[in-house]
């Protein structure tokens, strides 16, 4: 999948392992757990193949908050994000990472 970033926290977490943003401090484990999900996101092809990866818990919400995916980081922080399948010659699935948000706040 091709990984867009939806705010520019999440880029920073990504490449740079933490931000300039005071708000988005995480743990290191939580950050190294986080570039992990995203290498992962972007090593597959195609949403389906997110199923065989148990520890993500691929899931598609619902309520408030449909339409959007998510993957679980860790027991506490979970990865939200939207993709989409964009046709050409090629199927692409772009995967635009919303949120690295604490599940149970």
């Amino acid at each position: 999948m091709v990984i867009e970033f939806d705010k520019e926290y999440l880029s920073e977490l990504y490449f740079n392992g933490r931000t300039s943003d005071k708000k988005h401090r995480f743990q290191p484990q939580v950050i190294q757990k986080y570039k992990r999900v995203v290498d992962t996101l972007e090593s597959v092809d195609r949403v389906e193949d997110l199923f065989r990866y148990n520890s993500l818990n691929y899931e598609v919400l619902s309520g408030k908050e449909a339409g959007i995916e998510s993957v679980r980081v860790d027991s506490k922080y979970r990865v939200e994000f939207k993709s989409r399948i964009v046709s050409d010659e090629t199927i692409v699935t772009i995967c635009r990472i919303l949120e690295l948000s604490n599940h149970y706040k």
